[in-house]
């Protein structure tokens, strides 16, 4: 246990740090105004959609890397790496146009004049961040599997403080520099995960706990077979990222005609929520490497010792940040803006929050546990049957209310209506992998 947190608290740091960066722009954006709040919302949803998936891609790295480290076979992790790294290049630059692709969308919807702009050119500015973070998360992922977590938290702090302070510079128009409102949000971004790809880099270059893995250190050309192999244990992954990020993100799309207020409220519940998750997800991310190494030294035993105490420690966090988001949602809410109907509805929705917290840090700790497996395919359809079959569907239902459903309320509840269908997907999902992690285990 004291292993996994020795691990696990570095990937937490850097985590919050890098969504305290999502978090500083949708505070600044909400104390802009309403307008800036929810042009950055739309223009965020695509991001987070994008990134998140670009995550899940890239993420077949993890296991790798640890199983070859577990088995003491670190002379092939360099060459690992560097295939990677030209299957990031090519994932970065799909995400950039799938990312303005996207945009496209803000067209079809009826949108405020000023809202719309903002949200298009927001995706835009973000989309020239996504090659820079493809390769950077394998990076990271790389320095993960081989222990080094503590660079990427120190990165992560002083991306945070970049971002908080290139943004008070560009939205709000200090020290000379015109003000973007929303806008600079985004310039915002662009400039923080550059920096914190050329900073891991050196870092990396200069450190010697890389030294007998560096990746860097002679060009390859790609090779097929191995970004084949990455592909295909990581494909699942980009597709169980994906699916449960969409429903996210979809929602903010889906009541975007219902007005600011709704997708405001939204994104501010959403990004609350992302900023708890971190927490599970780093267990997570570290229990992936851990069983990963133990895998790689055949040592199966300890590997599912691992498994399920990872997953009961999540479980106990769930449980006290339930408790701790439901008695402050309120001020939760007025920490991000200072409008009263978007701090009604948001102390709402972050009450449906706290009802998702075990389900939500269940299902993330056990997917990655059970891909220190190798087993990437069976989450990736738990997550679709979940999500798709169960959250967006219902969703629909209850906070569309469109009339051409057969069962539906009498009065479309808007965002809320979503909120409850994540609680229902995520506990689908949640159950659904602790009786695959009991199966994997045991196999």
């Amino acid at each position: 246990m004291l292993a996994l947190w020795h691990l696990a608290w570095p990937i937490l740091v850097g985590q919050l740090a890098l969504v305290g960066m999502a978090v500083v722009d949708v505070a600044m954006a909400g104390h802009a105004s309403a307008q800036d709040l929810a042009g950055v919302s739309l223009g965020v949803s695509i991001w987070n959609l994008m990134m998140i998936s670009v995550m899940g891609l890239l993420m077949s790295i993890n296991p790798v890397v640890a199983h070859l480290v577990g088995a003491g076979q670190l002379n092939a992790v360099p060459s690992m790496v560097r295939q990677a790294m030209w299957k990031a290049l090519g994932v970065g630059i799909l995400a950039f146009g799938c990312s303005n692709w996207a945009a496209l969308l803000f067209d079809k919807m009826v949108l405020e004049p000023r809202v719309h702009e903002l949200a298009i050119h927001f995706v835009r500015i973000t989309s020239l961040a996504l090659p820079f973070f493809a390769v950077f998360r394998v990076l990271s992922g790389y320095s993960t599997s081989i222990n080094q977590t503590k660079p990427l938290m120190v990165i992560a702090l002083l991306c945070l403080l970049l971002n908080i302070a290139t943004n008070w510079v560009l939205v709000f128009g200090m020290l000379g520099f015109p003000r973007l409102g929303g806008l600079g949000c985004a310039w915002a971004t662009l400039i923080t995960v550059t920096f914190s790809f050329v900073a891991l880099i050196g870092w990396m270059y200069r450190s010697p706990a890389y030294r007998s893995t560096w990746p860097l250190g002679q060009f390859e050309w790609p090779n097929w077979p191995h970004i084949k192999t990455l592909l295909a244990l990581g494909m699942p992954i980009g597709v169980t990222y994906f699916a449960e990020t969409s429903a996210f993100s979809l929602i903010a799309l889906l009541i975007a005609e219902l007005g600011s207020v709704q997708v405001a409220a939204h994104q501010i519940a959403l990004n609350f929520s992302w900023l708890v998750f971190m927490m599970p997800l780093s267990l997570g991310l570290a229990l992936l490497t851990r069983v990963g190494q133990s895998l790689g030294a055949n040592n199966f035993a300890l590997a599912r010792y691992q498994s399920w105490v990872g997953l009961a420690l999540a479980m106990g966090f769930a449980i006290v940040s339930a408790m701790l988001i439901a008695v402050f949602n309120t001020q939760i809410a007025s920490a991000y803006t200072s409008d009263a109907a978007i701090i009604t509805l948001t102390a709402k929705l972050l009450l449906l929050a706290a009802l998702f917290q075990l389900s939500d840090a269940t299902q993330v700790v056990a997917s990655c546990a059970i891909r220190g497996y190798k087993v990437t395919r069976s989450p990736m359809v738990i997550h679709l049957t979940a999500f798709w079959g169960f959250a967006l569907p219902l969703g629909c239902t209850l906070g569309l209310a469109p009339s051409w459903m057969p069962f539906k309320p009498d009065q479309a509840m808007g965002a809320a209506g979503f909120w409850i269908a994540l609680v229902i997907g995520l506990t689908v999902a949640a159950m659904g992998l602790v009786v695959l992690l009991r199966h994997v285990v045991r196999r």
